[in-house]
């Protein structure tokens, strides 16, 4: 297995650079990875490729607003910070962007309008690459509305008008700093026209944290390094999915953060609840145990995303879809496009 398998050209024209206005007139791509068969529909119509008695696992974290700028001190160069994972309640995993950004290095956090309070901070390690340990002089939670910005991927240079569209519309615990994406083509309607089909709903937590930005750079992608992200399963929900498998309904989990969520909590070949850390890397050759389709988005070539994509799909199979989806004009990444895979 090399990580090269898992390429694909995409020529920037392909990559949505802002959501569509309606969320659930999005495409969607149903591949059938079984057979290889692929159809084309809108998002709006997913339950005509569900049945009742299935299954939805949504994925109801929150993105926090984790994009900070700051000024060194001396000096006032700039600096992007995008914040991570939270150590205690003033030390934060984070990426940085810029120059001498060493151990001890202090910066001034700026706040979105002119005159309102932030933060001052200091780095207190230098971890691997651009990952820095930083400190700040007062919990952030609160500043958050003055200081943070959305964390959109670095490849979106549009302006987001409204940081609510990068949340889904069932976003409940704050703690991600990326958008669980394949939820953000549901609306409220389309959740209760899925509903009233007999179609389940049930909840998982799982925070999105640096793997998200992280490429695989290793030329073997068993000797990549994927980073801990943290997730919840509550008994409520296993009761929910045990009852709707039982009665014959598929799990269909909606994006690779319920994928990892759910297969962590069933390592051991039954689902059982779970809260804690997750480090699990999925790639071709994994066996799954709970999931049985998926809605995901277009994902970035070399990324651990389509490497678990094409664990359960198949890379053959997901590549020539990519294809497809590409000579269809189908719009990829974050605010892209979506596949149903069954």
């Amino acid at each position: 297995m090399r990580t090269s398998d898992f390429d694909y050209d995409l020529p920037a024209r392909y990559i949505a650079q802002t959501p569509l206005e309606q969320r659930d007139q999005s495409r969607l791509l149903i591949l059938d990875r079984h057979r290889g068969d692929i159809q084309h529909a809108v998002f709006k119509d997913i339950g005509n490729h569900l049945k009742a008695g299935d299954i939805l696992v949504v994925n109801e974290t929150r993105v926090f607003p984790a994009r900070l700028f700051a000024r060194k001190l001396p000096g006032g160069g700039r600096v992007e910070i995008l914040l991570l994972r939270k150590r205690d309640a003033r030390t934060w995993e984070a990426l940085v962007g810029g120059k001498g950004l060493t151990a001890g290095k202090q910066l001034q956090v700026e706040a979105l309008k002119q005159g309102d309070r932030a933060p001052l901070a200091e780095i207190e390690f230098v971890l691997v690459g651009a990952q820095r340990v930083i400190r700040f002089d007062e919990p952030l939670e609160l500043l958050f509305p003055k200081i943070g910005h959305a964390p959109l991927p670095p490849y979106i240079h549009t302006p987001l008008n409204d940081p609510e569209r990068y949340q889904t519309v069932y976003a409940k615990t704050s703690g991600s700093a990326a958008a669980p994406t394949a939820g953000l083509h549901f609306t409220p309607e389309l959740i209760g026209e899925l509903k009233t089909r007999g179609i389940e709903f049930a909840t998982v937590t799982l925070h999105v944290g640096l793997d998200t930005f992280a490429p695989v750079t290793e030329s073997d992608p068993r000797d990549h390094k994927i980073h801990t992200e943290w997730c919840q399963i509550t008994q409520e929900t296993v009761n929910k999915i045990n009852q709707a498998r039982s009665k014959g309904g598929k799990v269909v989990a909606v994006g690779t953060t319920s994928v990892r969520a759910l297969e962590t909590a069933a390592q051991d070949g039954t689902l059982k609840a779970y809260e804690g850390p997750t480090n699990l890397f999925i790639l071709p050759g994994f066996i799954f145990k709970i999931v049985e389709a998926m809605i995901t988005n277009f994902h970035l070539p070399r990324s651990t995303l389509i490497m678990l994509v094409s664990a359960f799909a198949g890379r053959e199979k997901v590549l020539h879809a990519y294809e497809v989806a590409k000579k269809a004009d189908y719009r990829f990444y974050s605010f892209g496009d979506a596949m149903l895979i069954i």
